[in-house]
């Protein structure tokens, strides 16, 4: 299994446009995210995005379940108009779907983990807005593969 982004590169700095309206060029864009080599038994897929600064405490800014595997690939803005069947919950600022980065000016580079996981089964929402604890819980024992990327972004 393989995760990769046209809106940016493992290891780069995210774009203006994808940060929230409150960063100056944020648009609140959610990025393209393309999974290939799928396990051919996999029953949906689970998206994240965390913030993993240390002073974000693991922000949810993106959690979707049950993306079905022929929808592979979710272009840019897809959030709000995902592929039928999936569910966006809450993010931490609570709102469904797609929150860009915000992090705190001055606060230096933070990095975003944006991670895909192949699951055995389609995944029922018990939480609305889940911490990436709670996330993670909800898919525990049904992941089948997992990959990730990860890109910074800083307020300055």
């Amino acid at each position: 299994m393989k995760l990769t982004s046209k809106s940016f590169a493992n290891g780069d700095l995210i774009p203006a446009k994808f940060a929230m309206k409150a960063i100056s060029g944020g648009q609140n864009i959610s990025p393209q995210i393309l999974i290939d080599d799928i396990p051919a038994h996999t029953q949906s897929i689970a998206l994240a995005m965390v913030d993993r600064h240390p002073i974000a405490r693991s922000w949810v800014h993106w959690a979707v379940l049950n993306i079905p595997p022929s929808a592979a690939e979710i272009p840019e803005g897809a959030s709000g108009h995902m592929p039928a069947g999936s569910i966006e919950l809450e993010n931490t600022f609570g709102s469904a779907g797609y929150g860009g980065p915000q992090p705190p000016r001055g606060s230096g580079v933070h990095t975003y983990e944006i991670s895909a996981y192949c699951l055995s089964e389609i995944i029922s929402a018990k939480i609305r807005r889940p911490s990436e604890k709670e996330f993670l819980s909800m898919i525990e024992g049904k992941v089948i593969a997992k990959a990730k990327i990860s890109a910074g972004f800083e307020n300055k």
